[in-house]
């Protein structure tokens, strides 16, 4: 008989990263993100400064690694009235303290993908921000091309609300990003939902409203024209306007 050996299902732990993981952070960073960072962001990261960290640790491993990080997040707090979604956000101006939580970087080595981790940081992220009094809301930025985070976030309540272009460059070519926005402790946006899906087709849809503006201009003139085709004069000013708001109600 052949005894086939089942694999030890890994027992993931979360703690907060600190100076020992330094080496390993700095490769894992290397390994996954295509944009290079500099020495003092990771030494920033492991000691605290001015960023908040949780690492994911497989417990099953053998020996040393079992503390060993294999997936990460990193943030830091930010003044809302300075961050770049100050107009994404519903918020008393006269506060000064009001704050928001961005998050720089997130990722897990790939044997250990699709196991949760990734969205189990996140909440670790978003409960931090939640037990700030003074947090509004959660924010990121992901590059046009990464799916499978885009459809991360959004299965988290992230909310998609601005598109921006050529913000990276990599490697002598731009992309564009996508901004998603999580709101928490009462943080909401200002935006109707179409000026919303107006920012995150920017320059696009420019085209398209002029185009419908035009097409519907043109459905009334003609409208206008056929009546006066058939009567063989305009009617008087108090009718013609009164036509007018009739066509365009049908339309």
């Amino acid at each position: 008989m052949v005894n086939l050996k089942v694999p030890c299902r890994p027992i993931i732990a979360y703690r907060p990263i600190r100076p020992s993981d330094l080496v390993v952070l700095e490769k894992l960073h290397s390994e996954l993100f295509p944009i290079r960072y500099e020495s003092e962001f990771f030494h920033n990261v492991v000691n605290g400064r001015d960023i908040v960290s949780w690492g994911a640790v497989d417990r099953s491993r053998p020996n040393a690694q079992s503390d060993e990080l294999i997936g990460f997040i990193t943030a830091r707090i930010v003044s809302a009235k300075e961050s770049e979604i100050e107009d994404l956000l519903s918020f008393d101006s006269s506060k000064t303290d009001q704050t928001l939580v961005y998050i720089l970087t997130l990722g897990v080595v790939e044997s250990h993908r699709n196991l949760g981790i990734a969205s189990a940081l996140i909440h670790e992220v978003i409960k931090y921000a939640s037990n700030l009094s003074t947090c509004r809301a959660v924010y990121l930025h992901v590059i046009s091309y990464n799916n499978s985070a885009i459809l991360l976030y959004k299965k988290m309540s992230f909310q998609c609300v601005r598109r921006l272009y050529n913000f990276y460059f990599i490697n002598g070519q731009h992309y564009d990003s996508y901004l998603f926005v999580y709101y928490v402790n009462g943080g909401r946006s200002p935006c109707s939902p179409l000026f919303i899906t107006m920012g995150l087709l920017g320059r696009s849809i420019v085209p398209y409203m002029n185009a419908l503006f035009l097409s519907g201009f043109k459905s009334v003139a003609a409208k206008l024209w056929r009546n006066e085709e058939r009567k063989n004069k305009w009617p008087n000013v108090k009718n013609r306007v009164a036509f007018y708001l009739q066509c365009r109600t049908k339309e």
